[in-house]
């Protein structure tokens, strides 16, 4: 597979098309006009180690772990062109251990990248791509914490201290691009996901890994155009794939734009089913009404055999020149895949735009209650000057809880951590970081996932710049 994509690779980008690009790219307004490079999106320059926070409230006890979050933080001047995925990568992270915040973190992400422009050295491993910025997400896999990006670099595996420790292809088993979002079925331990490698227009791949990291099977998928698939969904006999109308584009690649995806009218959308173990002829697609979505709340099968998925789509995305995703949230939406090629249903449960749906991971691939959300902006603004409520969804009786942050106060993503292994579905506590745009500081923040109201706030005296995907990674 790598061999065919590095084919794919220099036929797309030829040294003319790069030299295009570069001269285009020289027109493209400035840092200071990026929106993504000022104001709450102002990157930090320095790393920091703050011992013993302050902590309002109380830390649950049973907490023992580290909450990370990993997001775009560009490293020096940034150029014209700049767009808010392709950062360089950097963590935020705090230890929580009997009943209190041993400290807060932020690394780089040490990437060859990083290096060349002048920060730290960069480490060791295998590196596959155009670069090695990884940027997305921070997973414990196998027992190791590893930061993912899609499309691109090989992850990387960071210590119990958030340093990187080097580049990993999971012992040579992952031949090409991975993902941000693998999900691992509970019953089985197993790992599966989707990934796209952008100029390899007419492949993706379903890799699946056993609970220890090592890669199972990677399955050639064909598809059209390069679609850009951020997230998958999985089931218990299916691996489920978002081919959607975001694809490569060479046009805006030409243009100068290094973040080469648009909205793509032409681009069939489609929901694909591959049978777990199966292959590219035995995934049965349904046709769907054009959207885009970034990320998949659960996903299950029903009594009678559907596929039903919770997500939060978007009418379009990537629809023009921008330096990030603007786009009209739908809200949050039920959708049925009748496994037999019929096009799918799709309902709304909320119409409130929303992103970042997580579930109780313990319950992924199954039917579930509960389902937790963060409320967006209606007009797609990413500086976030509107209210960014968390919403908490009680998916049998339609309930929805609501906590509003405050004037200024601007949430990320909010993580289930279950009270105890074996708690009921929603017995927990929702975790995520707050930035506060009057005060110029963050916290983070745990909320008892049910009534979504504070628990205990370890307050960190500095603006974390908002950022995407972070989980809770516990010690053992």
């Amino acid at each position: 597979m790598a061999s065919v994509v590095e084919k794919t690779i220099r036929r797309a980008v030829t040294p003319a098309v790069q030299a295009v690009a570069s001269i285009n790219r020289a027109r493209l307004p400035g840092p200071a006009e990026n929106p993504f490079l000022r104001g709450i999106h102002t990157p930090m320059a320095d790393e920091l180690t703050l011992a013993n926070p302050t902590v309002t409230g109380t830390i649950p006890g049973e907490l023992d772990g580290r909450y990370v979050r990993i997001g775009p933080n560009p490293f020096g001047k940034a150029g014209k062109g700049h767009h808010w995925f392709l950062g360089d990568g950097m963590v935020h992270g705090v230890r929580l251990r009997d009943g209190k915040a041993e400290w807060y973190r932020n690394r780089f992400i040490r990437s060859a990248e990083l290096e060349g422009k002048g920060g730290p050295a960069a480490v060791g491993g295998p590196r596959r791509g155009f670069g090695d910025t990884v940027n997305t997400n921070v997973l414990d896999i196998g027992g190791k914490i590893m930061a993912l990006v899609e499309a691109n670099s090989f992850p990387i595996e960071l210590d119990g201290n958030l340093d990187s420790v080097a580049y990993s292809d999971f012992g040579g088993g992952l031949t090409g691009s991975f993902t941000a979002h693998p999900h691992q079925c509970p019953d089985t331990g197993e790992y599966h996901a989707i990934c796209y490698d952008g100029p390899s227009q007419d492949t993706i791949r379903h890799v699946a890994m056993d609970g220890s990291g090592r890669v199972l099977s990677e399955t050639e998928i064909a598809v059209r155009h390069g679609p850009s698939i951020h997230d998958c969904a999985l089931t218990r006999n299916f691996a489920v794939i978002l081919d959607l109308p975001v694809t490569f584009s060479m046009q805006a690649l030409i243009a100068g734009h290094k973040f080469p995806y648009r909205w793509n009218r032409s681009h069939r959308a489609r929901v694909g089913l591959l049978p777990r173990g199966g292959s590219n002829g035995d995934v049965v697609w349904h046709e769907v009404d054009p959207c885009y979505v970034f990320h998949v709340g659960n996903s299950f099968e029903d009594e009678t055999g559907r596929v039903i998925i919770d997500v939060c789509p978007y009418e379009t995305i990537f629809d023009g020149e921008m330096p990030g995703p603007y786009g009209k949230p739908l809200g949050l939406e039920r959708w049925t895949v009748d496994g037999q090629g019929g096009k799918v249903v799709r309902d709304t449960l909320d119409t409130a735009g929303q992103e970042f749906p997580r579930p109780d991971e313990r319950y992924f691939t199954k039917a579930h209650r509960y389902l937790w959300a963060i409320g967006m902006p209606a007009d797609g603004d990413l500086e976030f000057v509107a209210p960014m409520p968390l919403y908490r969804h009680d998916l049998a009786t339609g309930e929805r809880v609501q906590r509003d942050f405050g004037e200024g106060r601007i949430p990320g993503e909010f993580v289930f951590v279950p009270r105890t292994p074996d708690a009921a579905e929603g017995d927990g506590w929702m975790m995520g970081y707050v930035i506060d745009r009057n005060r110029q500081t963050s916290a983070l923040e745990i909320l008892d996932a049910m009534t979504l109201g504070v628990v205990g706030t370890v307050e960190i005296p500095h603006l974390i710049p908002p950022g995407f995907h972070g989980n809770w990674i516990a010690a053992s």
